[in-house]
């Protein structure tokens, strides 16, 4: 094996010492001679950002750390996305583009130093974006595996335009009040795994993204597998979205616990960003703690021009290219427990509903001590306490073996919709005196 030990090119150990320049002969001598592993053993290795090349494993040893530095000038600054749109930005603390069989694994930690850079942020001084932790920009064959990742500068790993991408076995944690430090967030990649993670951050857990409006290249998200993972506190457990211009498909999540994560499996988006979200599946899964488990949103308001008459209005518009959709999204086997705002909160634009949606074999349970919550990010949207299931603008929505206990109100409020089906749906210590279902303005397609 082609082992390159960073203090065999000067690396020093010690937490104070500086390494990027010493990292870097490594990696690019193990680079020239064909490829290989670069080797961080036990001990605290201080340097900037990491760049790899094609062909290079860097390997961190159980014990080992990469800290990285809090001067500025050790991260060049890159053309890559930021919050979907192409710009200038600080490199991530570990960096690569255009490369093809690259990884980082190992049982090392990465500790990204990301309270620097929080304050930055706060107080508006960052020239460019924060770096990311781990980033990837159009390259193939990824692997990331064992180590873990604490306190990232922003999100924590970020494959934007890759192909063939596998996240096994990481732990991530940033503090719950971090800014914008989501765990894991595939963008408009294609063949990505996910498995086997434990997740607990200051945003989004998994976040799928395509890119906004202004992103010049509408590339998809899609062939997304996520799996036995465990997510804690954070905004979402899974989200798609809210960039997602290019299109999301073909996703499947299972075997996974959240908790407390306000939100669980959440899809988000709204006019002018275009796209379509479809054929997504959503099975075995355990909730416990969010405000609300399941939303599906094109109202969606944060974000450059969210708060626009064009995205809150509820009267119907002309169907464009900048009308999102979501269609073919099906959830089963699921179990959410002291759930504060809503069963499910699903809400379709006016001019393009959302589309042919099913829950099957469901149990959704309210918290006693429930305090309201907003479910979904959405102008008009009064705060809910114990809702079922509100759904809005449904074109073909079936509820199957989906029981919702101790709630206020009607178990499933449905308005605006077209063919929507009930088979074997229980209510179960309910609060109020109310119908099980109550419908207005539905209909069956002809």
């Amino acid at each position: 094996m082609s082992l390159y030990d960073i203090q065999a090119f000067g690396a020093i150990g010690d937490g104070k010492t500086v390494n990027t320049k010493a990292i870097a002969n490594a990696i690019n001598a193990c680079a020239q001679a064909g490829g290989g592993t670069v080797y961080v053993p036990a001990g605290c290795f201080l340097t900037g950002a990491v760049i790899l090349k094609s062909n290079v494993n860097l390997y961190l040893e159980a014990g080992s750390t990469l800290r990285f530095s809090n001067d500025i000038n050790e991260y060049q600054v890159v053309h890559s996305r930021w919050e979907g749109v192409a710009k200038q930005v600080y490199a991530s603390c570990i960096y690569g583009e255009n490369l093809e069989n690259v990884s980082v694994t190992g049982h090392g930690l990465l500790e990204g130093n990301g309270a620097f850079w929080w304050d930055l942020f706060r107080k508006k001084k960052n020239k460019y974006a924060r770096p990311k932790l781990v980033s990837f920009d159009h390259c193939k064959r990824v692997l990331i595996s064992g180590v873990k990742m604490i306190n990232s500068p922003s999100w924590t790993v970020n494959p934007i335009c890759c192909e063939d991408v596998t996240v096994h076995n990481v732990t991530i944690i940033n503090p719950a009040d971090s800014p914008n430090t989501d765990g894991i967030n595939p963008e408009s990649c294609r063949n990505v795994r996910i498995s086997d993670c434990h997740i607990d951050v200051g945003d989004d857990c998994i976040a799928i993204k395509a890119g906004t409006e202004d992103t010049h290249n509408r590339i998809p998200c899609e062939n997304i597998t996520i799996t036995n993972c465990t997510m804690i506190h954070g905004h979402g457990g899974v989200v798609l979205g809210s960039e997602m211009s290019g299109d999301i498909r073909n996703v499947t999540i299972s075997n996974c616990v959240f908790e407390g994560t306000d939100r669980g499996i959440r899809f988000k988006s709204r006019r002018g960003r275009g796209g379509v979200v479809e054929d997504i599946r959503v099975t075995n899964i355990v909730m416990k703690g969010v405000i609300c488990p399941f939303i599906l949103n094109l109202y969606y308001f944060c974000g450059p021009r969210g708060k626009e008459k064009y995205v809150w209005d509820k009267e119907p518009y002309p169907v464009t290219d900048e009308t999102p959709a979501f269609r073919r999204i099906h959830f089963s086997n699921i179990t959410a427990r002291e759930v504060s705002a809503a069963a499910g909160f699903i809400y379709g634009l006016a001019e393009r509903y959302v589309e042919d949606i099913s829950f099957d074999n469901i149990s959704v349970a309210m918290a006693d001590d429930a305090k309201p919550g907003m479910p979904a990010m959405m102008s008009e949207l009064e705060p809910m306490k114990q809702h079922g299931f509100f759904c809005s603008n449904v074109n073909g929505i079936s509820f199957q073996r989906v029981q919702v206990s101790n709630h206020e109100g009607p178990a499933f409020y449905v308005e605006n919709s077209i063919d929507v089906e009930f088979v074997d749906c229980k209510s179960k210590f309910p609060r109020t005196e109310d119908p099980l279902v109550v419908q207005k303005n539905v209909s069956v397609s002809e």
